[in-house]
């Protein structure tokens, strides 16, 4: 059997903690308060954001108990290989690679949107074309294209340095949001009685409340990217789960302040109602003047460098895993002669997102809406998977009888998580819900399925020819063994 090329284990307990708190804390969060409070109101956004939270640690049960079982490289995609077989672990790959890619190309565009605010005169200059009511101009698709170019030169360099930069990047971050929210609560100007009325008065509380939690896995995507970093952990894969809840913890603080940020500058529904481009700008700008906005840019920035770096690492780990597993050629699956990183993932994530500033940031936020889609697909395997490695108890069948699997609790949490995912899904997806993926979505949804389906036909049939055993070493490596408490899946 050919050799297994594995990536280097250099990342530290708290750079990784980063990765996954850099993630989930990006351009939206800065860029989309009025956005969201014009749904449910301030404390109705709050609410929700807290309520996707506490559904996500839900979730974070099973990823930690997959990533400390399979510390490797594809996440959900060697997930759904272990439950359900190649097939599936291709479904949940081929939505994943999508996923990641939208948010890195996003928070590019993110980058561009901050210096059209606070630089229109570089930012807005050589005017092109508009797409779907947004202005393309060559000066916004240069600062996306370099902040692309930059962090895909910094991720080749090695995870060593992408992860030192993304924990600095996150110190940062957090300051910025911690001092931005007591200049304004402390500023003679501002008020907490602008948050009146507290929910959205035209919509019924809950209506309002789903609609954002509805948002949650895409608020908090970054967590999953652990799993896709764990084969370069330098420390042991038990860690996972308390890097995954105190990560997700921090985001919906962080969240829940900005928002606070944004609504007790002026009373909020003046704030939506005259639909500003970037309302929490407009805030920070006229209470806390050129000071107020120098550190609400730098905050923006270091929480787009973060998503930026954080959705490199993981899509270019997916796309190595699945290279390794030969579902994607084989290239992917090499590793630079010098740096040891999955390079090929990382030039062909950014080549992909280089196209992404060139369509406008609206159809770009069409494509994220479904994109969410394909985050909630993956959240399901991985708890789904976890449910079937726990047994209710020591006379249950499943696996060997293991203290290890042996645990009701943590069984009836993958249940439950599994149950938020497929209730995440039916928010997006049918027609009648608060949060229902637009047209335009649904149009770019069944682009990439079709996309899916045509590749697969070109590639599936060699995927299918890799013998079990082959299949298993090039996907799970060692921690085979570990899934022999389940009950013996077909892999052809």
């Amino acid at each position: 059997m050919e050799d297994r090329k594995q990536l280097k284990q250099t990342l530290k307990p708290h750079w990784v903690w980063a990765i996954a708190l850099g993630s989930a804390v990006g351009w939206g969060c800065f860029i989309l308060p009025t956005v969201w409070m014009g749904q449910a109101g301030p404390l109705g956004t709050i609410i929700g954001l807290g309520i996707g939270a506490l559904l996500m640690l839900i979730i974070a049960v099973s990823y930690g108990f997959m990533v400390n079982r399979f510390p490797v490289s594809g996440g959900e995609f060697a997930y759904a290989y272990i439950g359900f077989g190649r097939n599936h672990a291709y479904v949940a790959g081929w939505f994943l690679t999508l996923g990641y890619m939208c948010i890195v190309a996003l928070n590019a565009s993110a980058l561009a949107l901050l210096g059209k605010f606070i630089f229109p005169s570089i930012t807005t200059q050589g005017y092109m074309y508009s797409i779907g009511g947004w202005e393309v101009s060559f000066g916004e698709v240069l600062i996306a294209s370099l902040a692309l170019l930059v962090f895909a030169y910094l991720n080749i360099r090695g995870a060593a340095i992408s992860g030192r930069y993304q924990f600095i990047f996150c110190i940062l971050l957090i300051s910025g949001v911690v001092i931005l929210t007591l200049a304004m609560l402390l500023h003679p100007d501002t008020s907490l009685s602008n948050m009146q009325p507290l929910f959205k008065p035209e919509v019924p509380v809950w209506t309002a409340i789903i609609a954002i939690v509805a948002i949650a896995p895409w608020a908090y995507v970054g967590f999953d990217n652990i799993p896709q970093a764990a084969e370069e952990f330098n420390f042991s894969p038990e860690k996972a789960f308390n890097l995954i809840i105190f990560s997700i913890i921090v985001a919906a603080i962080i969240y829940s302040l900005m928002i606070v940020v944004t609504a007790v500058g002026m009373p909020w529904q003046s704030i939506v109602d005259g639909k500003p481009i970037w309302g929490t700008g407009d805030i920070v700008s006229s209470n806390l003047g050129i000071l107020g906005m120098t550190l609400l840019a730098m905050s923006v920035c270091m929480g787009v460098f973060t998503g930026l770096n954080g959705f490199y690492v993981a899509s270019s780990r997916l796309l190595f895993a699945m290279g390794r597993a030969q579902i994607l050629p084989q290239a992917f699956g090499n590793l630079h002669p010098k740096y040891g990183t999955p390079y090929v993932g990382i030039i062909f994530t950014c080549m992909i997102c280089l196209i992404a500033p060139w369509f406008g940031r609206e159809v770009l936020l069409w494509i994220v809406d479904m994109s969410a889609t394909g985050v909630t697909i993956a959240y399901f395997y991985t708890c789904i998977v976890a449910y079937k490695f726990f047994r209710w108890s020591e006379d249950s069948q499943g696996g060997p009888q293991s203290k290890e699997t042996v645990s009701p609790i943590k069984k009836g949490l993958a249940l439950l998580g599994a149950l938020c995912s497929i209730s995440f899904l039916a928010l997006l997806l049918y027609p009648g819900s608060p949060a229902a993926m637009g047209t335009p979505s649904w149009i770019a949804l069944a682009v990439w399925i079709l996309l899916g389906i045509i590749f697969y036909l070109y590639k599936g049939k060699g995927f299918r020819e890799i013998p079990e055993e082959k299949l298993d070493f090039y996907i799970l490596g060692d921690t085979k063994k570990n899934a022999d408490a389940l009950p013996k899946v077909s892999n052809k």
